[in-house]
């Protein structure tokens, strides 16, 4: 049990350590040996956890990418209440971190999707996994609002899904240097406009 629980800690140490390094340098800038002397460690540590550096990615992209986007843009809309309210407070929060994160180099998702696009299929299909459960989720919070009498029934469920997709990754990327703080509330505010025009119509009477 100690072993085990031993074992899991170092592989969660070396995610997260590969994780920033990537991050910050790219995956084909990073080797092997830059993130052994990161964390101090032999390849044949490394080895016995991985089986190489694209399974340890992989991992990474499973354990800690998958759990960041869950927590950050897909469990805050799972609720009953208003919908439009939930994704203005999740986008808000979202960004929120970013605003503070002096090591934010823009999208993490977004950043790998770039990188990996046309290179490596592997690893694409799996980036590409996270990009669908974010889209299913979205179409049924919105779908779930329509039901609920929060958004308007006419409203195309999948269009929107894909706008506050491209729209997130997008404003995360404008604000990695030029005035994050300012250009995340100037983003908020036409966000609330669009919900606006989603919202219920009143009946003619």
């Amino acid at each position: 049990m100690e072993k085990s629980l031993k074992r899991m800690a170092t592989m969660q140490r070396m995610q997260a350590t590969g994780l920033e390094l990537f991050y910050k340098n790219g995956y084909y800038n990073t080797s092997i040996d830059d993130i052994l002397k990161e964390l101090s460690l032999s390849k044949g540590a490394f080895y016995y956890h991985f089986d190489s550096k694209e399974d340890f990615f992989v991992q990474i992209v499973e354990n800690l990418l998958m759990r960041k986007m869950y927590s950050l843009l897909i469990e805050p809309i799972e609720g009953n209440e208003n919908t439009l309210d939930l994704l203005l407070q999740c986008y808000e929060d979202a960004l929120e971190t970013a605003v503070h994160n002096e090591l934010d180099f823009g999208f993490a998702l977004g950043n790998f999707i770039n990188e990996f696009n046309g290179r490596n299929a592997t690893i694409m299909k799996h980036l590409n996994d996270i990009l669908k459960v974010w889209e299913v989720n979205l179409v049924t919070a919105i779908q779930r609002g329509k039901f609920n009498g929060y958004i308007d029934r006419h409203v195309d469920s999948e269009g929107v899904a894909v706008f506050l997709m491209s729209s997130y990754v997008g404003i995360r990327t404008l604000m990695v240097e030029t005035a994050p703080s300012v250009r995340k509330y100037r983003f908020m505010s036409q966000v609330r406009t669009y919900f606006k025009t989603m919202e219920p119509k009143m009946a003619m009477v």
